[in-house]
């Protein structure tokens, strides 16, 4: 496993051995050992969504003492996967990441605490899998608007095409949004 680091403090990207031959690949998808910043992490819950082209989910995190760290990983199709950092006095405070995660590639994204998450849909469906470290828990849910005209992210599908949940087109933007992350 190689670890890629971001700019942004504590974010980064897993980049898998993969092992092919004749019968398909094999690779070590997670090793807690391997990776330093696993080490006082304990993953609690597995999520798994499958969307089509087109649709974006987020910009979401809970509140303390709920946060979660999240470990993302694509088993079909491609996204673009989006984070916001939303920790207090940050050097990255209110900017944002992106990164294309897709069954391909096989990478996988580290998101720690404070950070705002979400992604969009590149190919006609995506399967995409992540572990948290701590369990959802509704009453601590919040999120960003996608659309926040400050952040101005690139989604790279049409904005007019999007397909987004009731709740993610009401979101408030970033200077609206309740954050009690400290860095």
């Amino acid at each position: 496993m190689e670890l890629i680091n971001t700019e942004f403090p504590g974010l980064f990207i897993i980049k898998p051995k993969i092992f092919e031959d004749s019968r398909g690949y094999f690779f070590e998808s997670f090793n807690k050992s391997k990776i330093a910043a696993f080490k006082d992490i304990e993953f609690v819950q597995d999520n798994q969504s499958k969307s089509s082209y087109g649709i974006i989910r987020g910009l979401h995190y809970q509140l303390e003492p709920y946060a979660q760290s999240k470990l993302i990983r694509v088993l079909e199709g491609t996204i673009l996967d989006v984070v916001v950092d939303v920790r207090e006095k940050s050097p990255t405070f209110g900017k944002h990441f992106s990164i294309e995660l897709s069954y391909e590639n096989k990478q996988q994204f580290f998101i720690p605490k404070g950070f705002a998450h979400g992604f969009s849909v590149l190919s006609e469906t995506a399967t995409v899998l992540y572990k948290t470290d701590q369990y959802y828990n509704p009453e601590s849910e919040r999120g960003i608007n996608f659309n926040d005209p400050d952040l101005n992210i690139d989604w790279k599908i049409d904005l007019n095409k999007a397909v987004i949940s009731p709740k993610d087109k009401v979101l408030p933007i970033l200077k609206e949004s309740e954050k009690n992350f400290k860095f």
